[in-house]
């Protein structure tokens, strides 16, 4: 696992979002081959999606030929409701990239068979080649997607009831009012996500500092489901100082030796530190 510590959230947004330009770019996908990203809804890669709109709007990236895959997706509201992950993934990328409509696979929270929907999602993931990066955040208490704590790391792609701590946290959105968040979702599995060929994941905040330490130094636990990255070959974590408060100073200080030569963000759409 590697594990990338920037000074503030908005330096972590931007590693990432130079991390994905670069890979694109290196990828030379085409229509016949594109390049198949995962994504995530949620605050953490709000900054990361404004970043890759200024590299897109640069000429630096073009994801003409990048097919997406979100990762889940509330059962039950309209596809166009202003909470909706449809809604919230146009409104902050799609629209303002170069992105193909067509291109865009969202869960559909209306379809009117749930599990067929699930499979047919996993399905149209494995027909192109799977995924080649998932790019993911995580919730205070580790859960990656709408996995949450005590969630199969066998997992795959299916409708998920939520929990109290996710309808609280998620109230947010829906005017603080818990009685009007959705009770269930679809939510690709731990599984799902760790069969893609890399997976990168935003860690921003002191309310992540414990999730974050589970994950790093603690062992695989299906409570804390993001520690399953620990058995992927390429996974990665980008991470805020805050995040790391919950590390041991040896931890901290091995990942940032380590890595001292790759935290600059504005050398990765050159560099060939990268995987």
């Amino acid at each position: 696992m590697r594990l990338i510590i920037q000074d503030n959230h908005k330096l972590t947004s931007k590693w990432v979002a130079n991390y994905i330009a670069r890979k694109i770019n290196l990828a030379e996908p085409t229509a016949e081959k594109p390049f198949v990203m995962g994504l995530p809804t949620g605050s953490s890669p709000i900054g990361t999606y404004c970043e890759l709109i200024l590299l897109y709007e640069k000429g630096k990236v073009s994801f003409r030929h990048v097919v997406t895959f979100n990762m889940d997706e509330y059962v039950g509201i309209p596809k166009d409701h202003p909470q909706s992950y449809h809604t919230f993934m146009w409104n902050n990328l799609f629209s303002k990239i170069d992105i193909l409509p067509e291109n865009v696979n969202i869960l559909n929270g209306n379809a009117l068979d749930i599990k067929a929907e699930c499979q047919a999602y996993e399905d149209k993931i494995q027909a192109i080649g799977g995924i080649d990066l998932f790019l993911g955040g995580i919730g205070p208490d580790g859960h990656l997607a709408f996995n949450e704590p005590g969630s199969s790391l066998a997992s795959r792609t299916r409708d998920k009831e939520l929990n109290y701590d996710t309808k609280v946290a998620n109230s947010r959105f829906f005017e603080n009012d818990i009685s009007k968040v959705p009770n269930s979702s679809l939510t690709v599995g731990i599984a799902t996500v760790m069969a893609a060929r890399e997976v990168v994941i935003i860690v921003n905040g002191y309310n992540k500092a414990l999730a974050l330490q589970h994950a790093v130094e603690e062992g695989v636990n299906h409570m804390w489901t993001i520690s399953a990255l620990q058995l992927h070959p390429r996974g990665m974590i980008v991470c805020d100082e805050p995040a790391t408060y919950e590390l041991k100073v040896g931890t901290y200080k091995h990942f940032k030796d380590i890595e001292k030569n790759n935290l600059e963000p504005d050398n990765l759409l050159t560099s060939s530190l990268i995987w």
